[in-house]
């Protein structure tokens, strides 16, 4: 004898993760595949090449974009 069905239960509505704050994700996803920022020797800082002192902004800018996202997402 089969057991009865058990109702399945309709999906939790989703709510807060339509934020238009997530967009802004998606600078530090798309800002290191603009290859012709890093392209070149110059300018120096710090006697570093351009390449290496803008992974070092990509990370801070990374950081930044996503502890606004939270901030300005979360639930108080």
């Amino acid at each position: 004898m089969a057991a009865p069905e058990e109702p399945v239960a309709a999906p939790a509505e989703r709510s807060g993760d339509r934020s238009p704050w997530n967009w802004l994700l998606l600078i530090p996803i798309v800002l290191p595949l603009l290859t012709f920022l890093f392209n070149g020797d110059s300018p120096r800082l710090l006697g570093f090449p351009r390449f290496y002192w803008l992974q070092l902004a990509y990370i801070i800018v990374g950081v930044s974009t996503t502890t606004l996202v939270y901030q300005m997402t979360k639930k108080r």
